[in-house]
């Protein structure tokens, strides 16, 4: 067996494997820029990849939307997971702290948050917290100035594991502005540690969250974000109600239903 993580990108890998194996199970397992992007400007090679592969594998219940219909039966759906915090949140009693984590690339509209939070008033106590190495030299040159004109952002470039997993856990919110997503792992990184998401009206998100979750705004919209993060940090009940939103979802994303989903896949192959 063997699994590919980008449709497109290993397409010659895809073919000469199932060329060379015709009898062997196959997975593909479609990233964001598969779907989003690359069956647009690949359409050929990445459709190719799908049709050869004996399941393909989505990280959010929307896949399917945007997928050929030819494709449904052999879609299934896995969430990635997160361990939970080994201690409870304790978010940040100076600042409202927002964190925005990933690295910084066209697909993530990264500087959104930063962006909007110009727009919020004098005496707010908002602060955008950017974790991620800068993808080109085009972000490092764009973030480095944002973070000289915009006394409300702080970035900290590419950090560990556990700097983000502290950073989490001192962050009142959590923005996941992208404008594509397959199923952003900081979004069930988030539900598991109880942090709220506030995050762009998109499919990859909606699909982890649900149509009915309250914290979205128009992507690339930075207007609309201004107004939803000055709702968190003035009303306390919309902020809880996002994070309950986000408990009621907590057990999919658990590392047990994720391996056991991945079992359960491979049983159905026959391997």
């Amino acid at each position: 067996m063997m699994i590919a993580i980008h449709a497109w990108r290993s397409a010659a890998s895809i073919r000469a494997f199932a060329e060379a194996h015709p009898d062997r199970p196959l997975v593909v397992l479609l990233a964001g820029t598969d779907i989003y992007r690359f069956q647009k400007s690949h359409t050929e090679e990445t459709r190719r990849s799908m049709a050869l592969a004996t399941r393909l594998v989505g990280l959010h219940d929307l896949v399917d939307q945007s997928i050929p219909r030819r494709f449904h039966d052999k879609l299934r759906v896995i969430y990635q997971s997160f361990p939970p915090l080994s201690t409870p949140r304790t978010p940040s009693p100076r600042w409202f702290e927002v964190c925005v984590v990933g690295n910084l690339r066209d697909e993530k509209d990264p500087l959104r948050a930063a962006y909007a939070s110009r727009l919020a008033p004098a005496d707010s106590r908002l602060r955008v917290v950017q974790l991620g190495r800068a993808g080109d030299d085009d972000w490092q040159r764009k973030i480095e100035g944002e973070c000289k004109e915009n006394s409300r952002l702080v970035w900290r470039g590419e950090v560990p594991g556990w700097a983000v997993r502290r950073q989490y856990a001192r962050s009142h919110a959590m923005v996941v502005s992208s404008v594509m997503e397959g199923g952003a792992n900081v979004v069930s990184e988030a539900i598991v540690c109880g942090l709220p998401v506030i995050a762009s009206g998109i499919e990859g998100n909606v699909g982890l969250l649900g149509e009915d979750y309250e914290g979205y705004y128009p992507v690339g919209d930075e207007t609309a974000l201004a107004r939803v993060l000055a709702r968190a940090e003035t009303d306390p009940m919309f902020l809880r109600r996002l994070a309950a939103q986000g408990r009621a979802k907590r057990a999919q994303f658990a590392p047990a239903r994720e391996k056991s989903d991945w079992k359960k896949l491979l049983r159905e192959m026959g391997v």
